[in-house]
């Protein structure tokens, strides 16, 4: 019952934060419109069939079932009327240029007004923030990394020219790096070196990665039945701590040592409920393509620890971060051809709305945090100069001051049209690539994953 309630939590979170975002970048349309002396037809959260409505002062207020946008419908906002349906053959006055442009504005604005009321408010209650240090496990001795001289225990400080403190970090700058080679400094005892090495996409994910694993508990998920690891009792939830003599302390030191010893009974120590037992265990080949041994489990995932930080970082630092991401990201996808990222890479709303889920279930603060990062994307997103976009009536307002007339109607309605079906088959596209490629984001929406710790972090 417990679990039932903490789900109904969670989508009511995540739907009020997400519809926040998109309320308050309508509210600055609709705002500055009536300020403007704009007729406003109908201000609507979300898309689809209405689930609620009412009508006053001849504006038509309604709350709809999709929650991935809203919209203002402003008649004498060309492009908009366009898209939202026909006039009612009432004659409305011509709009100035400057109006629009103040209109179209708003939205956007409202959501950096807001990205910075949330990053006050972090600041004063605390941000929780990442502590799993960015220290190296395992090295294997026939490795590249092993011959420059990188050794289990030191420490990865910058990836291309990004600071970092935490793994997670650590591959996000390798992700949007440029190049596949890539500059990265590793502490140890204090001294600092940097290496150059080579990141490759040889993965799942198919994302750039580093050839360095990570320090850190080896947690078993799922056993596969009748095999090896099912074979010698062990259990999910048991952390590998040895394995044929030698101590384990990364997922790729683990495989490799498993897979020098097929077919050979081999001692396997693992913690379990606190205390240490000695399992015996006999690899074996498992995948006919592969040909290597295998026992047969899935890793769990590891759980990112965090410590609150009170005060938390300071609202133009946090908003520094998040554009310097943003920008990092944009970067990537301008270079795709060098960084390999994609827009198959891009998260569409139900990817968003499931990483808002794992916020909200790990710290309301994370959820408050990603809201940030949220309404900075959406401000940058609806500034594109692209017809149906808030940029794309900027762009063609600009274009009326200047040559003293509004574009063609036609024209921006076949403008508008046209780029508002290449937008919603993008945003298919990226959602099915949401829902079909990555549902381990939608797991995290009903796993705990993470944990927070009220001793505060040092302020560095």
């Amino acid at each position: 019952m417990a679990q039932v309630f903490e789900w109904i939590y969670v989508v009511f979170a995540v739907l009020l934060l997400f519809g926040a975002a998109i309320a308050i970048h309508e509210w600055g349309h609709y705002w500055v419109a009536l300020k403007r002396g704009l007729k406003v037809e109908a201000f609507a959260i979300g898309f689809g069939p209405k689930i609620w409505g009412w009508t006053k002062d001849g504006i038509e207020y309604s709350i709809r079932w999709i929650p991935a946008g809203g919209y203002v419908k402003l008649p004498q906002m060309l492009t908009s009327e366009a898209l939202e349906g026909e006039q009612k053959g009432e004659q409305l006055p011509p709009v100035s240029p400057w109006s629009k442009i103040l209109v179209a504005v708003a939205g956007p604005f409202m959501n950096f007004v807001f990205a910075c009321v949330i990053a006050t408010f972090l600041y004063f209650v605390g941000l929780p923030m990442p502590v799993n240090p960015s220290v190296i496990g395992h090295v294997a001795p026939d490795s590249e990394e092993y011959k420059l001289g990188i050794r289990q225990g030191d420490r990865v400080v910058s990836v291309a020219g990004q600071v970092v403190k935490t793994w997670a970090e650590a591959f996000e700058a390798t992700i949007l790096a440029p190049t596949n080679v890539l500059p990265v400094i590793i502490e140890r005892a204090g001294q600092r070196k940097t290496y150059h090495l080579t990141a490759n996409a040889d993965n799942a994910l198919k994302l750039k990665m580093l050839n360095l694993d990570s320090e850190e508990k080896v947690v078993v998920g799922d056993i596969s039945k009748e095999s090896p690891a099912a074979e010698a009792k062990v259990m999910p939830n048991d952390v590998i701590i040895g394995f044929a003599g030698v101590p384990v302390v990364g997922k790729s030191q683990l495989i490799d040592l498993v897979g020098k010893q097929g077919g050979k009974e081999t001692e396997l120590i693992v913690e379990r409920a606190g205390k240490s037992q000695v399992l015996t265990i006999t690899p074996r080949v498992l995948d006919a393509d592969t040909k290597k041994a295998r026992i047969g489990i899935r890793f769990a995932s590891t759980p990112t620890r965090y410590e609150v930080q009170k005060p938390g970082p300071l609202p133009w630092v946090q908003l520094q971060e998040v554009w310097d991401r943003t920008w990092r990201t944009l970067n990537a996808l301008f270079h795709s051809k060098e960084t390999g990222v994609g827009i198959e890479d891009l998260s569409g709303p139900p990817g968003i709305l499931a990483m808002l889920a794992a916020n909200v279930k790990t710290d309301y603060r994370l959820a408050l945090s990603f809201m940030v990062l949220l309404n900075i994307n959406l401000a940058v997103l609806n500034l594109m100069p692209i017809p149906v976009l808030d940029g794309g009536h900027i762009m063609m307002s600009i274009y009326e001051k200047l040559r003293g007339k509004p574009v063609n109607v036609r024209l921006q309605e076949y403008a508008t049209t046209a780029f508002a079906v290449v937008l919603l088959t993008f945003m298919a596209y990226v959602s099915f690539n949401d829902v079909w490629k990555r549902s381990g984001l939608f797991k995290s929406m009903f796993q705990q994953d993470s944990q927070v710790e009220s001793a505060p972090a040092p302020v560095k």
